[in-house]
């Protein structure tokens, strides 16, 4: 009888945590949901915006480095879809900001419930259905890194299982130039490719940003930087496409090219043609010069003086 009581009891206490993991882990796998959605990340000190988050185009854009030991503000929104057993909880892997308080929740549609609290990185609040905006206040931790991942947020269920999380990556200043210039020699790379530049060169030019990634992760961003810097994409070679393209323009030229050649020799054979006409003419006209200086010698020197300019005319 009392093995049968016991059994009962723990079957009494398993039933809520049992429909509580069911119904955590059928929200969590809800493709149409997230429990974390829209969320910005601003500096403290300089209010600038750094990082923002489109959840429903699923789009992240960073506009500015998360830098070591910098202040942030952090404001997300948080869907719980469905109400459940227990608390769900926030915690920040980030340092405690130099003042205020970790948490700041200002909204009064959603009850957090007593066990809040705004002081700890790490605190619960009631598991219920619904949408709310909350900010954490917190400090990035230094870093000897040049870039280094941290998980700013993390909300988990009464279990402990993960539900969503809100990742950044501190990157110091300089890291973040080499990552700027990466992006930009990524976009030519792809630029080149698309206009048919040789694959031998296009590969080379892939295997030069490997390697600048590879040096700039072991810690050495400025040799990165310069690798980058050293790429000449001023004379990249055309590729087999590209020949390709040129072959109708060779042709064409070769085309025109004949064309002027053979309306050269036309031309050269014509004025050949007339050479000859013109010096069998001259030769006449000397015969004819000898007889007219027998018979009229003003004659004779007309007749020398048009056989002269007819010898300049074809140059003997």
């Amino acid at each position: 009888m009392l093995k049968k009581l016991l059994a009962l009891s723990i079957l009494l206490l398993l039933t809520p945590l049992f429909f509580t993991s069911v119904s955590l882990v059928q929200a969590a796998n809800s493709g149409d949901n997230q429990w974390i959605t829209d969320y910005t990340i601003h500096d403290s000190t300089t209010k600038e915006l750094l990082i923002q988050h489109d959840a429903n185009q699923n789009r992240t854009s960073t506009f500015s480095p998360v830098l070591p030991g910098a202040e942030v503000k952090i404001t997300f929104t948080v869907n719980v879809v469905a109400s459940g057993e227990g608390n769900l909880k926030l915690t920040s892997g980030l340092s405690k900001p130099s003042s205020g308080t970790y948490w700041v929740y200002e909204g009064e549609e959603y009850d957090l419930g007593s066990t809040f609290s705004p002081n700890t990185a790490s605190t619960t609040f009631n598991w219920v259905e619904g949408v709310f905006e909350i900010k954490l206040n917190a400090k990035v931790p230094p870093s000897s890194s040049t870039s280094k991942t941290i998980t700013a947020v993390t909300l988990t269920g009464p279990t402990g299982t993960v539900l969503d999380k809100i990742m950044i990556t501190s990157t110091s200043a300089e890291m973040d130039t080499f990552l700027s210039l990466l992006r930009q020699k990524e976009d030519r790379l792809q630029e080149l490719r698309g206009s048919g530049v040789d694959i031998g060169y296009t590969g080379m030019y892939e295997n030069i940003l490997t390697v600048a990634q590879a040096v700039a992760e072991e810690g050495d961003v400025g040799n990165a930087i310069a690798l980058l810097n050293g790429i000449d994409e001023g004379n990249a070679p055309a590729g087999s496409l590209m020949q390709m393209l040129f072959l109708p323009i060779i042709g064409v030229s070769i085309a025109v090219a004949a064309f002027f050649l053979i309306l050269f020799l036309r031309t050269r054979n014509k004025v050949s043609y007339f050479t000859l006409v013109v010096e069998d003419q001259i030769k006449d006209l000397e015969g004819l010069t000898l007889r007219a200086s027998k018979i009229d010698r003003v004659m004779s020197t007309n007749l020398d003086s048009v056989k002269d300019r007819l010898k300049r005319l074809v140059g003997t």
